[in-house]
């Protein structure tokens, strides 16, 4: 491990994996759990997105502190039906479960045209655009959403009923990196509120709530309230179809459930999930390279005038990466070194 600036530390991709997969294995997780987990959370810290990165580590170690998640729980793979891929994670976390459902799920998609991977009984933590470049990499296009716990109140009520409930979606591009957005429907991810709360910096204007129902900056008195949802209306509209597609659909636990199931403990939430996969060739016909050409043109007239393509800050943090190490802040590589003991 090399030192950055006296706050940071600049950490290879591989000793970074290492750490992550010592101290999950450390907190109990089996083998392959960990493994999953340490992929994703590397790849968020990789691309500079804090609140998905290895701060994860620490809420993964505070869930199996509370006993909610089953730290050896082996995701069970159903047959497909139809379209529809299915993984029960049994209580355990989602990113074995989601490894496991993807073969299938891409499998049918180059099959029938379009996919569905169901993923239920998961305790989800974890940013959606990974989940979407590993479909975007097999020249799939991909839609994922997913409720949370009901820290977010709708719009014109002061009281949590959605989750941050995100949404991603992917579209395979010629060249190294797809076009993916992932962005929560809440006005700011709980990922985020967190981090302010743990540096004692206040929220920005309009995100969230007191108790009271007042309009606050103070992170904690959010955390004790309710989060915003982006757009007013419309977020909360988004966010209820998240709720509806990614829980009653699925037959799984909306983001109120998740929370009372949690019964005050702080742990992650507990719900379902929505992976939907689209084959592009399959859709569009032979001429998809000429329609994909179009897509093409459409993001130059989008960048020709000066504007940016969602992804492109996390793209070119990960080139960075690449060549100068992870920058990870010393003292969040202090306490994950600390789970150790």
């Amino acid at each position: 491990m090399d030192h950055a600036p006296e706050d940071s530390l600049l950490v290879s991709e591989s000793d970074l994996q290492r750490l992550a997969l010592q101290v999950l294995q450390h907190l109990g997780l089996s083998e392959p759990h960990a493994q999953a987990i340490a992929r994703i959370v590397v790849a968020g810290q990789r691309d500079a997105c804090q609140s998905h990165g290895a701060y994860r580590i620490l809420s993964a170690a505070h869930t199996i502190r509370t006993g909610m998640v089953d730290l050896q729980a082996r995701p069970l793979l159903q047959p497909t039906q139809g379209a529809i891929t299915r993984v029960d994670a049994q209580r355990g976390f989602s990113p074995w479960a989601l490894e496991m459902g993807l073969p299938p799920l891409v499998a049918t998609t180059r099959q029938l045209g379009m996919g569905a991977l169901v993923i239920n009984h998961c305790v989800h933590f974890t940013a959606l655009w990974p989940e979407v470049e590993m479909l975007t990499d097999q020249g799939l296009a991909a839609l994922v959403m997913t409720p949370s716990h009901a820290w977010v109140a709708p719009a014109g009520g002061t009281q949590g009923v959605f989750g941050t409930n995100p949404i991603a979606f992917g579209w395979p591009r010629p060249g190294p990196f797809p076009y993916v957005f992932d962005f929560a429907t809440s006005a700011i991810a709980r990922g985020d509120l967190d981090l302010h709360r743990r540096a004692g910096t206040p929220l920005p204007e309009g995100v969230g709530i007191d108790a009271q129902g007042q309009p606050s900056t103070d992170p904690e008195a959010v955390a004790l309230g309710a989060m915003r949802t982006f757009g007013g209306h419309k977020g909360s509209a988004l966010a209820t179809m998240v709720e509806l597609m990614a829980g009653m659909l699925i037959g799984d636990l909306g983001s109120q459930e998740s929370m009372a199931l949690d019964a005050g403990a702080g742990g992650m939430p507990c719900h379902g999930h929505l992976v939907l996969a689209f084959d592009p060739q399959r859709f569009a016909g032979e001429d998809w390279p000429g329609h994909q050409a179009r897509a093409e043109a459409m993001f130059v007239a989008i960048k020709g005038q000066g504007a940016r393509l969602p992804s492109e800050r996390r793209y070119a943090a990960r080139a960075l990466s690449a060549q100068q190490g992870i920058r990870l802040p010393r003292q969040l590589h202090d306490e994950i070194l600390a789970l150790l003991d």
